[in-house]
């Protein structure tokens, strides 16, 4: 009876651990995969932002531990000393042992910094430094949000492709029955039948191709997600909403500040200016004023050493200032002087790249939407042309090779528009990064 009872209780807790396991597992999955939702998981999960978030909390405890030498340093010692040769000294021309065999002692110290370059750099800088921790988190966040979505509406304009495909290949498994009817029928001979086998075997091809190419940007996209491998990932979209978003403002004129790269760099400089001042603090002596309370101990026999105290106290202040250390202070100086200058410099080289940077994505962006509108435009010609074509076969007068062609034209131009589409949104979003406007 216990042998089934504990039987019975290890099944239970296996069946909870599996169904707490698929709980958590169905938690950590997107019902609604649409842009959104997937930079808001992608914020979420992946390695490279919550590890930036860690490192601003390691920050803040880092500025903690600094600040944290303000306050009083209080500190407890326990000592005990058994002299093996008691000290000697010759006195009046005899030799003399001074002190005791067994020597203990209970020793109280405190210290309170007044003025510590040090620490006050810490407390100067704390703001910049938790500053400097949440822009480079941002500046994670920022490109995490950027190659997420490029990666988004590449496995969108790749289902695209594959639909096109799939399309393709009905409409020509449909020509194939045509022309093989038509071949049976004596109507044409069998060169029309083989072309349509032809184009029918490169589309099932291609749409292979397709397959495979979403397959594994769609893994890419999860990789970048840290989404579960084993899950799946069914996208959601919709391409007439998608063309609506290839819009962007090309007036607008760059704000350097706007930047997040920008805006790092003028942190830094703050930090550089404290280094500059913490080096010229060095002529400056530290003060604290520190004191003890020490009850000593000794006897010679190691059973009386505890019966009878000695205490002993002091207060006292420290002032310390090094005199010379070869140059050392005037040469770390210049160093953080010239370590100034040289971040003036980036700040204007970035500048530089900055505005260069927008220009050429912005020409980037007007080309790829010029290339977006004569794409569609072509795909409309490209059916209007096939569907007149195709009508034209049907009553005997064009050729299936015209067929054909005005076919491969039709697949090449959707193929190309929805490769246009791509373009123009990874293009947007190089613009609104070199604005500073991605948002999460």
């Amino acid at each position: 009876m216990r042998r089934i009872f504990l039987f019975t209780v290890s099944v239970f807790a296996i069946l909870v651990q599996n169904l707490s396991a698929l709980s958590q597992q169905r938690d950590s999955l997107l019902t609604d995969a649409n842009l959104s939702n997937v930079i808001a998981y992608a914020l979420n999960s992946q390695p490279t932002v919550q590890q930036a978030l860690l490192d601003e909390e390691i920050t803040e405890l880092q500025i903690k531990s600094k600040l944290s030498e303000w306050y009083p340093q209080v500190n407890f010692n326990y000592l005990y000393q058994r002299n093996i040769q008691l000290q000697s000294s010759v006195i009046g021309g005899n030799t003399v042992r001074f002190g005791n065999k067994n020597n203990s002692a209970l020793q109280f110290s405190a210290s309170q910094s007044i003025f510590n370059r040090d620490v006050l750099l810490a407390s100067r800088t704390r703001s910049d430094v938790r500053q400097q921790s949440k822009q480079l988190t941002t500046d994670a966040k920022i490109e995490l949000v950027s190659n997420v979505t490029r990666a988004f509406y590449d496995v969108i304009v790749s289902e695209l492709n594959r639909q096109v495909a799939n399309k393709n290949i009905i409409r020509q498994e449909r020509s194939l029955r045509d022309t093989r009817a038509k071949y049976d029928a004596g109507v044409v001979d069998k060169t029309d039948y083989k072309r349509a086998t032809i184009a029918l075997n490169n589309s099932r091809a291609l749409q292979k191709n397709n397959r495979e190419a979403t397959k594994a940007k769609t893994e890419y996209l999860k990789s970048l997600m840290n989404y579960p491998v084993s899950a799946e990932l069914h996208i959601q979209y919709d391409s007439t909403a998608l063309e609506r978003e290839i819009y962007v403002d090309t007036l607008q004129d760059i704000n350097y500040d706007n930047r997040i790269e920008y805006r790092i760099l003028l942190t830094q400089r703050k930090l550089q200016e404290a280094n500059l001042k913490y080096n010229r603090w060095s002529y400056i002596p530290s003060v604290s004023a520190n004191g003890a309370y020490n009850i000593n101990y000794f006897n010679n026999s190691f059973s009386k050493l505890y019966s009878a105290s000695f205490p002993q106290s002091f207060a006292g202040l420290t002032v310390a200032f090094p005199i010379f250390q070869g140059g050392k202070r005037k040469y770390e100086i210049r160093q953080a002087e010239w370590e100034l200058k040289r971040t003036d410099l980036d700040i204007i080289n970035l500048r530089n790249n900055l505005h260069s940077d927008y220009t050429a994505s912005l020409s980037g962006y007007k080309s790829s939407l010029a290339n977006y509108f004569a794409a569609k435009e072509n795909v409309q010609l490209a059916q209007e042309v096939y569907d007149v074509i195709e009508l034209q076969y049907q009553s005997g007068i064009k050729t299936y090779l015209e067929v054909a062609v005005a076919e491969a034209d039709l697949s090449t131009s959707q193929i190309n528009f929805y490769n246009a589409l791509y373009q123009v949104l990874s293009r947007k979003i190089d613009v609104q990064r070199s604005l500073g406007q991605i948002s999460f």
